[in-house]
């Protein structure tokens, strides 16, 4: 999928200057800049959880978006291509974003199913990756 995106971006299709003025492109870029901040930082979280004692052990991620989802880097990853996808408005790239929403989102189900039945403390009110809706 990448190299389509970066062949259709760089052979086949030219943005005029003053495309990056349009709605499109500013939206879907500080989309992508919001999905981009919320991976960090949910991996920031996840990588120091997992450094944190006792280690080797399955801990709750908690702050960040973790307070309302139970994979903040998915979400993430998704806002980040859908963001880029409205930058582009390519079909490459909106066919990128459709496969991430079918990798990620029935991975990120399973991953709350699994913190639920690990965690008799798991927070109930916690939504797999998208806050409110799944």
């Amino acid at each position: 999928m990448y190299s389509l995106q970066s062949q259709y971006l760089c052979q086949f299709h030219a943005y005029p200057w003053s495309y990056y003025k349009s709605p499109n492109f500013i939206i879907g870029l500080v989309l992508f800049i919001i999905g981009f901040t919320i991976n960090i930082q949910s991996d920031t979280i996840l990588q120091n959880l997992r450094n944190a004692p006792p280690v080797n052990t399955y801990k709750i991620p908690i702050g960040g978006l973790y307070q309302y989802v139970s994979c903040a880097n998915f979400l993430g990853e998704i806002v980040e291509w859908f963001g880029f996808a409205i930058a582009s408005n390519s079909l490459p790239a909106w066919a990128f974003f459709a496969w991430v929403c079918a990798n990620l989102i029935p991975r990120a189900i399973l991953h709350h199913e699994w913190y639920m039945i690990q965690f008799e403390n798991y927070p109930k009110d916690r939504y797999a990756v998208i806050p409110f809706v799944i």
